[in-house]
């Protein structure tokens, strides 16, 4: 199983916390991470997004192809995140698009077993793929991706 873990671009400070925009930078990294997923990730893939509003106007700068979940949103925990994502046996490659520290967390406690602060860039995705190897099951960090990575021109 792929799992794909999209945080939120840039933010402005504000309350409540679930109606905060994106930034005119945030826009523009939403954009350009947008342009490297067209080309990278995976055929059928699902992808499921919290409900504040910076992470649908993160999504929407890719795709209008996703399914809101309230349990994704900013006071989930790791374990939310995974139950929602069908970790590790859907058989569909899933993307989350959703908010820190909960997302270093589940990359930490997939990768390490346990869910330790781990830092996340604004608008990044880390690419975590389940595999078995000799019967074992592993957890692979299949990419990460920055926005300031990813480059390009800032018009889609």
């Amino acid at each position: 199983m792929d799992l794909l873990l999209w945080r939120h671009a840039e933010a402005a400070d504000g309350s409540p916390d679930d109606a905060r925009e994106l930034t005119a930078n945030g826009v523009r990294q939403a954009e350009r991470m947008a342009r490297w997923l067209d080309r990278h990730a995976p055929k059928d893939l699902r992808i499921i997004v919290s409900p504040a509003v910076r992470t649908q106007q993160t999504v929407q700068a890719w795709t209008h192809d996703y399914e809101t979940v309230a349990e994704l949103g900013t006071h989930a925990r790791a374990q939310d995140l995974i139950r929602a994502a069908g970790w590790p046996d859907s058989r569909r490659p899933v993307m989350i698009v959703g908010h820190q520290p909960t997302l270093g967390e589940v990359a930490s406690l997939l990768l390490h077993g346990a869910p330790t602060p781990t830092a996340f860039k604004k608008g990044a995705v880390w690419w975590l793929r389940h595999r078995l190897r000799d019967g074992e099951p592993q957890t692979v960090l299949h990419s990460v991706m920055t926005a300031e990575m990813a480059g390009g021109k800032d018009e889609r």
